[in-house]
């Protein structure tokens, strides 16, 4: 396992570990308050642990294989023992997964076990991405004193809210995420995957959308059913959400986001609730998806975990440091957002341009949405295949209109919270709009900075349509062009809008729309960009 833990090392960019020996204890059985048992692995370094600081990584993916490798291994030869738990109903865990709705009992129950065993010590961190990460979120108001720190890697405490939304509601992640969790411990699954990953994505194309499960898995998944069937503001959901755990955390945050993940909004809103309670927390934000591995988990538990488990303070830096993408290096900030940024309105003109100035009488643009040949997302937010990539192909498609600014005579910097404003009107009443902030170069390459969508009612009236971007950090240089896309969808990443005002789950008609937008004195289309001008140097 040596040669493991040195890939591990380089693939995660780890400092030297204490040891690259280690042994693990493997099937412990933890207790719940209803009699279920959950089975745990403790790995530690070989040759004695007890009195270590205790990291705790309660994970639905399993304990062995990869996500033992790189969740536990790293820290067991760096300064803890790790005990990594099975959540309910998954690897030989008892009960019945019920994802995210199952999580704060049995996190409290799991905490509390952990303290009373032997080799114990006396000091606990809580680590983890995504899943991972929100369970931390679940127990964060009502941990234990010997809990010291709290690791919590892209994701948020109210985690699927967001691609839920009534309004925008995401198809691929739920899809993708359902699959993997109803097919990982069917045999071969790992040998299997190309194939799994092929079925899932011709299954994000089947309608209804109910049978999408069976497509990609041959059978029913309760969670994609629950999901299709209640948008984020339905009761069905409300044991998932946290955010009023946040104020009330008892122990210092460490919170890593990427300008490219999923869950990114919702982490941001519970950092800035930290702050805003006086609690100690710190943000870290780079250019990441979802699953980079060289996200910096395992490096913070290191670095500020062990430091709070062992009584000390860590190094000291800025609460928050973010990526600044286009300039490509780290910046340190007071808080999030950040002060000095300022909202700039680039409004939409009729020549395809994007200028400061109110833009002056003329006719909308138009196009036409299909949703039987949706508008495709191209990189974003995805977590199979998301990031910053060219998005000349999209932009040369009819049904995507594009509008930039001339050339900039300097550098543009754009830090915080990022929306547009788009006067719209349909043929018919439901529609949805994207709207997508790019970085035009020298050479015309276009590339995605940040997006959202937004789905309305009624849209067959002219409407202002509010849309909420991802937050992000990005310096647009001099001699390049900023840019702005606005389509009805991202196929898929959203599911499609069908036209009918049907179900999600039952839609089976697809109505092709005709799309207008407004930019006139009286209806001024606009992105609206948090920015501090940086002279050129």
């Amino acid at each position: 396992m040596s040669l493991m833990s040195h890939i591990i090392q380089r693939q995660m960019k780890l400092s030297e570990p204490l040891t690259r020996k280690v042994v693990v204890d493997r099937d412990l059985r933890v207790p719940m308050r209803d009699g279920v048992e959950l089975l745990a692995d403790r790995w530690t370094p070989k040759g004695g642990a007890e009195g270590l600081p205790t990291a705790l990584v309660r994970c639905p993916y399993g304990r062995s294989g990869f996500f033992g490798a790189i969740m536990a291994r790293p820290l067991a030869e760096r300064g803890y023992q790790v005990l990594i738990q099975s959540v309910r109903g998954g690897f030989g865990s008892g009960g019945v997964m019920d994802p995210m709705l199952q999580e704060r009992e049995d996190g409290l129950d799991t905490l509390d076990w952990v303290i009373e065993q032997p080799w114990f010590g006396d000091s606990m961190v809580l680590v983890g991405i995504s899943y991972l990460g929100y369970v931390q979120w679940a127990v964060a108001d009502s941990l234990p004193p010997q809990v010291k720190a709290m690791i919590p890697v892209v994701t948020e405490s109210a985690l699927t809210s967001e691609f839920m939304r009534a309004d925008g509601r995401s198809l691929e992640l739920p899809l993708e995420w359902g699959a993997l969790v109803a097919t990982q411990e069917r045999p071969f699954a790992m040998f299997r995957r190309n194939a799994q990953t092929k079925k899932t994505a011709a299954a994000l194309r089947v309608l209804p959308l109910q049978d999408m499960d069976v497509a990609a898995t041959g059978e029913r998944s309760q969670y994609i059913q629950d999901v299709l069937a209640h948008d984020a503001d339905d009761p069905h959901w409300d044991g998932i959400d946290h955010r009023h755990r946040v104020a009330g955390t008892l122990a210092p945050v460490s919170s890593i986001g990427g300008w490219y993940d999923v869950f990114l909004p919702g982490q941001l809103r519970d950092f800035a609730i930290l702050q805003d309670a006086g609690k100690p927390a710190r943000l870290t934000v780079g250019p990441w998806t979802h699953v980079d591995l060289t996200i910096p988990g395992a490096a913070e538990a290191v670095d500020f975990g062990l430091a709070y488990a062992r009584g000390e303070e860590p190094a000291e830096r800025a609460p928050v440091r973010l990526f600044v993408m286009g300039e490509d290096a780290w910046r340190d900030f007071e808080s999030w957002p950040p002060k000095g940024y300022e909202p700039q309105r680039l409004h939409l003109q009729s020549d395809g341009g994007l200028s400061v100035s109110t833009p002056d009488d003329s006719d909308p643009d138009r196009y036409h949405y299909d949703p039987a040949d949706p508008t495709p997302a191209a990189g974003g937010i995805s977590i199979s295949h998301g990031g910053r990539v060219d998005n000349g192909a999209v932009e040369a498609r009819s049904d995507v209109l594009t509008y930039t600014t001339t050339v900039l005579d300097e550098d543009v910097e754009v830090v915080g919270e990022v929306s547009a404003e788009i006067w719209f009107r349909s043929s018919l009443a439901y529609a949805d709009v994207f709207v997508r902030l790019c970085d035009v170069d020298e050479e015309g390459r276009s590339h995605n900075v940040c997006d959202g969508l937004i789905g309305l009612t009624g849209a067959d009236e002219l409407t202002c349509a509010t849309v909420r971007l991802w937050p992000t950090a990005y310096l647009f240089k001099r001699g390049h062009r900023i840019r702005v896309q606005v389509s009805s969808g991202a196929f898929p990443r959203y599911a499609r809008n069908p036209g009918t005002g049907e179900p999600l789950a039952t839609a089976t008609t697809l109505l092709a729309a005709d799309q207008t937008v407004h930019h006139d004195p009286e209806h001024p289309s606009a992105l609206i960009l948090p920015v501090r001008a940086v002279p050129a140097t």
